[in-house]
């Protein structure tokens, strides 16, 4: 590995953490983005090689002519990522249009969309809820007739809850297709009663996890999103074996190779006559980069690791090295296994300016003082989703972490 681009390594902050340890692993990292260079944090301009600035990542022909000047000047460009869900599709086509290793478009077209995974989902041995692809209100109401009230409607093709419904009634119904879908293609799904577990690993090119943990959502983030509430999520302090069985049959199943992936499902919380037994691991979304906001320095402090390294050993070496290893490719053995490191819960809580907590920000942090990892106020880009006020913190047990939430959440 030589010349490796990385989209947007300004944003979210934390991602330039991919490129300092990328370049720490020896590669040349050549950014693209559209914040002035003076802009940059000190430790990423020191990470990058060469940052070229564009007026807008919107534009295709902008971040075409980036990679064009990259290539001409350092010649062959060995991988190009965001790892980030909204520009996907743009690394696809720059990889195809640069012939640079990596998803191409074709590959990315079959699992980008919700209705697209579900075969996938299928040839991985799991289960996953009926659909219907949105046309018209005849076409909705044949379905809820075979599945049945409520539903979810979302963009099949789609980032996060955004633009995402239940539908309970047919009264609700009329009203969403009397909305306007602005081009956009919605799926209807069986509403699923279950919690949203995570399967998030870093993958080899020959589809082998090089690390494996999984996160907890406590309420559905349709609900944090919709109705502004408290967000809280945990990553396990130890990942469920049937949850990671299922991981690793959904990498071989949709492919995946040479990534960080973030993969969602359900686990039952009541029988279900299509869907199986209380318990049963459920397919729900696909995700073909990592868990977003903080969740990789969760799982840093979860694991006892670090995934922004993690990730570059993967992409330089396509192996976990150890940091006395030489970075000039005499690479032998891994970092403490799965098993020796030491493991937490690491917990999420993001509250928001619009709702009245008994407890006061001074009171949470004296309170928790010595398990408190990292507090921030969040940009408002991301506060929609996870609140105004994020507090992440590491325990030893559930119950103490259990707790936590209770003392951090409490509404007046």
């Amino acid at each position: 590995m030589k010349n490796f681009i990385f989209v947007s390594p300004h944003f979210p902050e934390n991602y330039r953490n991919f490129c300092i340890q990328l370049s720490a692993d020896g590669v040349n990292v050549l950014g693209i983005g559209d914040t002035p260079y003076d802009a940059l944090h000190p430790a990423l301009q020191e990470a990058l090689t060469e940052y070229y600035r564009v007026d807008s990542m919107e534009s295709y022909e902008d971040m075409y002519r980036a990679v064009a000047y990259f290539c001409f000047k350092h010649g062959r460009i060995d991988g190009l990522e965001s790892n980030n869900e909204y520009w996907l599709e743009q690394d696809a086509r720059l990889r195809e249009d640069f012939n640079i290793p990596g998803m191409k478009p074709e590959e990315l077209s079959r699992i980008k969309c919700k209705s697209g995974m579900k075969k996938y989902y299928e040839q991985a041995g799991i289960p996953c809820a009926r659909y219907h692809l949105v046309t018209d209100l005849e076409g909705s109401l044949a379905f809820i007739e075979k599945v049945g009230y409520p539903v979810i409607v979302k963009p099949d093709n789609g980032v996060g809850a955004a633009d995402t419904y239940k539908i309970s009634t047919e009264e609700e119904l009329r009203i969403f297709h009397g909305m306007d879908p602005g081009g956009v293609q919605f799926i209807m799904e069986e509403f699923v009663c279950g919690d949203v577990h995570s399967y998030d690993a870093i993958i080899d090119s020959e589809g082998r996890p090089l690390l494996e943990t999984g996160n907890h959502t406590m309420l559905s983030i349709m609900d944090i999103v919709n109705d502004q509430m408290s967000c809280a999520f945990y990553i396990k302090k130890q990942i469920e074996k049937d949850l990671r069985e299922a991981g690793r049959r959904c990498v071989k199943a949709f492919g995946i190779k040479s990534r960080f992936i973030h993969f969602e499902f359900f686990r039952l919380t009541a029988d279900h006559d299509h869907l199986g037994k209380k318990g049963t691991i459920v397919g729900l979304e696909v995700n073909l980069r990592p868990s977003g906001g903080f969740s990789p320095d969760m799982m840093n402090y979860a694991c006892s690791t670090d995934v922004y390294k993690d990730w570059a050993d993967m992409v330089a070496f396509d192996r976990l090295v150890r940091e006395e290893e030489s970075l000039t490719g005499e690479v032998s053995g891994a970092r403490a296994s799965e098993k020796e490191a030491k493991k937490y819960y690491c917990a999420s809580v993001g509250l928001r300016d619009s709702r009245k907590y008994v407890h006061t920000d001074e009171e949470v942090k004296a309170a928790y003082a010595d398990r408190i990892v990292l507090t921030q106020r969040l940009p408002e880009v991301l506060a929609h989703a996870m609140g105004d006020t994020l507090y992440l913190a590491r325990f030893e047990t559930k119950k103490e972490m259990d707790a936590f939430f209770r003392f951090a959440t409490k509404e007046q």
